[in-house]
């Protein structure tokens, strides 16, 4: 059943799923010409979660039926799947999803923004609710990295891991979104891409250029959409791709340690799996205050970036 034009929508449940077999930077040491010191010192990662014999389906699986749980298991009408790395290229992963879930009159689609998938799939989806095309949305990153990713090159393969996260959206008559902002620089699309078929490219310097200017535009255009100050917000949450980009960002806003939430040492980068993956362990930690504003921002290839300002 489509939704009746709420004005607003909110996160009623989330969830997420870390496949169980770790791949530490000791297990790297023996595969490339890489050391813990190098990696740690320009990217903060020590380990991330490998999947091995699952798919990004399956991973997705796990943590939809999480979130669903969480919020009560409500029927959906809308499932929205951000990756970057699907095992087909058609039918969506949203499609196989919602058989697996039972969901079977949903409106299904996947989107593929890279690492601002996820933040780009909860606008729309949020966007659907308010505008009656839907009364609750089920938003999931499913992102198998390790499916794209050279186990020779260590500019690469010391970064990335796999992960899925969701959450459910629901019509509300509060305002939880406060505002959001997406946007891409698309004459930088070459310097972050993968062929059909192929592993991942990346031209770390210029990735880095832009995502220490991008973030901070993001953060500044959503705070004044929101009409509010950075000062106001409880919780940042940004992007996991590297912890020199994440500095950046806290050093130009004079940001305390404690409001970011970094998690890439352990998790490493899960592309757009790694906000919703935070704000579910957040939430499941008790560390979510009603009223708190969380800032929730990204970039990745296309070049994409954006930021959405919740208040729990």
């Amino acid at each position: 059943m489509r939704g009746g034009g709420f004005l607003h929508s909110l996160i009623a449940g989330t969830g997420h799923f870390f496949p169980p077999f770790v791949l530490t930077n000791a297990m790297l040491e023996q595969m490339v010409d890489t050391s813990d010191e190098w990696i740690v010192q320009r990217t903060g990662v020590r380990s991330r979660h490998i999947a091995k014999d699952m798919g990004p389906a399956d991973m997705a699986e796990n943590a939809a039926r999480a979130a669903l749980e969480q919020a009560g298991s409500p029927a959906c009408d809308m499932i929205v799947v951000s990756t970057s790395s699907p095992d087909l290229y058609y039918p969506s992963i949203a499609c196989r999803l919602g058989a697996r879930l039972g969901i079977h009159s949903a409106f299904c689609f996947d989107l593929s923004a890279a690492c601002t998938g996820f933040l780009q799939a909860f606008d729309i989806a949020g966007r659907a609710i308010q505008t009656g095309g839907a009364g609750t949305a089920l938003v999931v990153a499913a992102e198998k990295l390790s499916s794209v990713t050279d186990y020779t090159d260590r500019a690469t393969c010391v970064l990335f891991g796999d992960a899925a996260a969701a959450f459910v959206l629901q019509g509300s008559e509060e305002r939880h979104v406060l505002a959001s902002y997406m946007a891409s620089r698309n004459d930088g699309w070459e310097s972050l891409y993968a062929h059909v078929g192929q592993y991942t490219v990346m031209n770390g310097q210029e990735v880095y250029k832009f995502a220490t200017s991008a973030m901070p535009e993001a953060i500044e255009k959503v705070l004044e959409r929101a009409g509010k100050k950075i000062g106001d917000v409880r919780w940042i949450i940004p992007h996991q791709a590297n912890t020199r980009i994440i500095k950046s960002v806290m050093q130009k806003f004079d940001l305390p340690g404690e409001k970011v939430m970094i998690t890439l040492d352990r998790t490493g980068n899960t592309s757009s799996a790694t906000i919703p993956c935070i704000l579910d362990e957040m939430n499941r930690g008790g560390k979510l205050q009603k009223g708190d504003l969380i800032l929730m921002v990204a970039f990745g290839a296309g070049l994409t970036y954006g930021a959405v300002l919740y208040e729990w």
